[in-house]
């Protein structure tokens, strides 16, 4: 019994000292001197892994380390221990103050990240070496950072530092590992590396001029990567536009498409569902907190219902009056606008107001390293293209449907067969109304709710159902895509302004050489 009592006493003896393994010439190198000797001193330690150095580098940074003419010293409460043993202690009066520069700051910084690339936990791992991507290292790092690669197991953070340690080597004062550090820089795709690269290449800073060619040839390498990141992201961009005016233009498509009215208070529909939004949000953040990232489920129905009924009171009260007359119905339609942004202006205020995406909408998936898809826009696509479907199938295989085409082609037959055409009409504007709804119920996910959210969309809305073809759901979706798509490439070339002006004249250009859009109406009704 007393031998396992023995054995126990130097087993914990032993890990006492494996816990202060740092010993007192390292802790006195890395605490005091010129600030390269102590950043040398400070990644020997960190390279040789010394169980004890993680807290000795908290400390300086929390400024708890003093100095004596034979220790240093750790400041733990009122007393102190030993850097080195661990061994409690007091210190003397004159005891001095460790001081840290900022550049001596980043080094015990990036050591203290680096100490954790060889944690057992994946997540802590990534985190190290994400932290250490922003710091700016030295060769002091390199031994950890080769130490760390050689113990790595998941591909993702081995290519990541074996990006850090070729980052590292392109500045070595040896040009062989400078010339495979080049190369090995080359296989990137991450701008922080072009703009390594780019300042590798700057006059003066690499004299052998292998070097700089094998920097000239990854450089190329990179930013072909990051141009295609930068392309597709324009594409991406384009299409999320080009949801968002599918989705504006589809109620108009139906009001101005199918029924003939030039329905210029359609973009204040669109802000009413956006509103209703903006409220549905509020009751879940007041009434059902815990339910709050569900508010959606319930917008959605909501801004449809409320801008239908909006719709069909203004339908029922001023627009049946008008059919026929399309100046009356712009003029009218231009002055209920101006009512219904008044009306809000007075209910919510004149100023945005915001409306917060749920958890799952927010953050986005990396394709690239220099493009991110946002989860709303991805979800205002897919959004975009189940309305359109759900408005296909309306119009083509319901009995609404139904009605809906034959009083828009013939009235007159359709009522003599017995369809209430009166209530027709207000059905379809209601369906239109609705839609345009949905449409600022996407449209809140991305921006700021306000009353001239309508302003923004309208002409572009008409646009793109004229280009593509009055009353041709085909047209108006890829007149929409293509708007959206052009309208973002021009954007990157021209400016915002300019490329909105271009669009313009190439809309006119190519409605004067085809009135009818891109899909001609067929049938007896394009021959009335």
């Amino acid at each position: 019994m007393r031998g396992l009592r023995v054995l126990i006493g130097l087993c914990l003896a032993w890990a006492a000292l494996s816990v202060h393994a740092l010993t007192q010439p390292q802790a006195r190198a890395i605490a005091a001197g010129e600030t390269d000797e102590r950043i040398a001193a400070l990644g020997a330690a960190a390279a040789a892994g010394d169980p004890g150095l993680a807290k000795f580098v908290q400390a300086l940074l929390d400024d708890a380390v003093k100095l004596t003419a034979s220790q240093v010293l750790v400041v733990e409460g009122n007393g102190a221990v030993d850097a080195a043993t661990g061994a409690a202690s007091t210190w003397p009066a004159d005891a001095e103050d460790v001081v840290n520069n900022n550049r001596m700051r980043g080094a015990l910084q990036a050591a203290l990240a680096s100490l954790r690339l060889l944690a057992p936990e994946r997540e802590v791992r990534a985190a190290a070496i994400a932290e250490l991507s922003r710091q700016s290292l030295d060769e002091s790092q390199l031994p950890l950072i080769e130490k760390a690669l050689a113990a790595e197991t998941d591909d993702s953070l081995k290519t990541q530092l074996g990006r850090m340690r070729a980052g590292l080597l392109v500045a070595a004062s040896d040009p062989a590992k400078r010339l495979e550090a080049a190369r090995a820089l080359g296989e990137s795709g991450e701008p922080s590396v072009k703009a390594l690269l780019l300042e590798r290449l700057a006059d003066g800073v690499e004299p052998v001029e292998d070097v700089r060619a094998a920097l000239r040839q990854s450089l190329d390498s990179v930013s072909g990567r990051l141009a295609w990141g930068e392309r597709l992201g324009v594409i991406f961009t384009g299409a999320s536009l080009g949801s968002i005016l599918l989705l504006v233009a589809l109620g108009l498509a139906i009001t101005y498409g199918l029924m003939g009215v030039i329905n210029m208070a359609h973009g204040e529909l669109m802000m009413i569902g956006a509103y209703a939004t903006y409220v549905v949000q509020n009751l879940f953040r007041a009434h059902a907190p815990g339910a709050f990232d569900y508010y959606l489920w319930a917008a959605v129905p909501a801004s449809f219902i409320v801008a239908a009924l909006v719709g069909a009171v203004l339908e029922r009260s001023v627009i049946r009056w008008l059919y026929g007359r399309p100046l009356e119905t712009l003029l009218a339609t231009w002055g209920i606008s101006l009512v219904l942004m008044q009306s809000v202006r007075s209910l919510f205020g004149a100023q945005n107001v915001p409306v917060e995406n749920p958890a799952w909408l927010s953050g986005g998936v990396a394709v690239m390293s220099n493009l991110t898809l946002p989860f709303n826009r991805i979800a205002i696509i897919a959004f975009a293209f189940l309305v359109l479907a759900g408005v296909a199938l309306l119009i083509a295989r319901t009995r609404l449907g139904l009605f809906v085409r034959g009083v828009t082609q013939n009235r007159r037959m359709a009522a003599c067969m017995g369809v209430n055409t009166a209530r027709i009409d207000t059905y379809a504007f209601s369906l239109g109304a609705g839609i345009a709804g949905l449409a600022g119920c996407a449209l809140a996910q991305v921006g700021n709710v306000g009353p001239d959210l309508g302003q923004s969309y309208i002409v572009d809305s008409f646009m793109v159902v004229v280009l593509g073809g009055v009353g041709q759901l085909a047209g108006t979706v890829l007149a929409a895509l293509g708007l959206g798509v052009l309208n973002k490439l021009l954007e990157g070339w021209a400016g915002a302004v300019l490329a909105k002006i271009m669009v313009l004249v190439i809309i006119v250009v190519f409605i004067q050489k085809r009135p009818q859009g891109l899909f001609a109406m067929k049938g007896r009704s394009a021959e009335a």
